[in-house]
């Protein structure tokens, strides 16, 4: 062997099974990890699939599929990835004590979707900011109050410790992974490969289901937000909203803060931001008018509030989301996250 020039070790990656699971997320560790890759000269992964005990694990889909490690893949693995996790259940002690002694020792610990119930439960994401799937972000941050849970965003990479949203968020965080050892060209291979982004733009809110609520009509804080809906494209003011519910604009500040657990101002600009999405959705009416049609005063002022309550650009959206019948919908989504 060349002293001078040793070749590379290869990186072993560990994915945990258990019964139950959903096999979408173990496939999409699969699919990155375990391929082979010979169109890269690259001493790519050694993924092994683990599990707490041995035989079959009947997972979703009326499927089995039957590991070929222990734990004991855990204590050698350069990467260990839970790819799911039952957010109902408890993680056994041995497999939080294998988490803890993979972290313990350096590995990389990454979950995807609901496995940073898991990841929580070993207390490797206490101080740490965190993400799962939105739909269970509320549960995990309740349920683990030490973690910083941040519902909005499709991946965390806290260094050891990375966790991604819901399931398809989870591609993007693997290809962020190979990104981080490999280099973007590498990333970009195995998207390509896989028909997917290299890099995806915005955040879980642009698919959060977040209807506009129907505000109630029987106070006086329920009138005025159902006025205010009526007349979105009108400029409204704080002493506009304060008169339909006939209180003084102190009093109604306070009352739909408690009511809306944000300041009236602010929930009219993002009641115009979710008018919108239909539009974005379903039209091809260019951009810049679907920001007036919602309400906004200028393109600039509807592109700053999109971005901050949908996490991505009123153009990317309707790449993602529209018809694909105008000129602002063509094109691949390249760009992506970033923390």
């Amino acid at each position: 062997m060349d002293t001078d020039n040793p070749v590379p070790r290869t990186h072993v990656v560990a994915a945990l099974v258990y019964d139950g699971m959903a096999p979408f997320e173990l496939g999409i560790v699969v699919e990155i990890f375990g391929l082979r890759r010979a169109e890269l000269d690259l001493p790519w992964y050694d993924l092994r699939v683990c599990a707490a005990r041995r035989g079959p694990f009947r997972i979703a889909g009326g499927m089995t599929v039957e590991a070929d490690h222990g734990l004991e893949a855990l204590d050698l693995a350069d990467t260990v990835i839970v790819p799911g996790a039952n957010v109902m259940g408890t993680t056994p002690e041995d497999v939080r004590d294998a988490l803890r002694r993979a972290h313990g020792r350096g590995a990389r610990i990454v979950s995807i979707c609901s496995g940073a119930f898991t990841l929580a439960d070993a207390g490797l994401l206490d101080g740490l900011d965190a993400t799962t799937h939105w739909k269970f972000a509320p549960l995990l941050a309740s349920r683990h109050p030490a973690v910083r849970v941040d519902p909005s965003v499709l991946y965390v990479d806290c260094g050891q410790v990375l966790t991604s949203a819901g399931s398809t968020a989870g591609i993007d965080l693997c290809l962020h992974i190979v990104r981080t050892d490999f280099g973007a060209v590498a990333a970009n291979t195995v998207a390509r490969h896989m028909v997917a982004p290299p890099h995806r733009e915005g955040g879980q809110a642009q698919y959060i289901d977040a209807a506009v609520p129907a505000p109630r009509q029987d106070d006086a804080v329920g009138r005025a937000m159902g006025w205010a809906l009526e007349h979105l494209t009108d400029t409204i003011t704080l002493d506009d909203l304060a008169m339909q519910a006939n209180m003084s604009q102190r009093s109604f500040v306070r009352h739909f803060q408690k009511r809306a657990g944000t300041s009236p101002i602010r929930w009219i600009v993002d009641q115009r931001v979710r008018a919108a999405l239909p539009l974005l959705e379903g039209t091809d009416v260019p951009v810049e008018k679907v920001g007036a049609m919602a309400g906004f005063d200028s393109p600039a002022t509807f592109r700053h509030h999109f971005h901050r309550v949908m996490g991505t650009s009123p153009t990317a959206y309707r790449r993602a989301f529209g018809l694909g019948v105008s000129s602002a919908s063509t094109g691949p989504v390249v760009a992506g996250f970033s923390r």
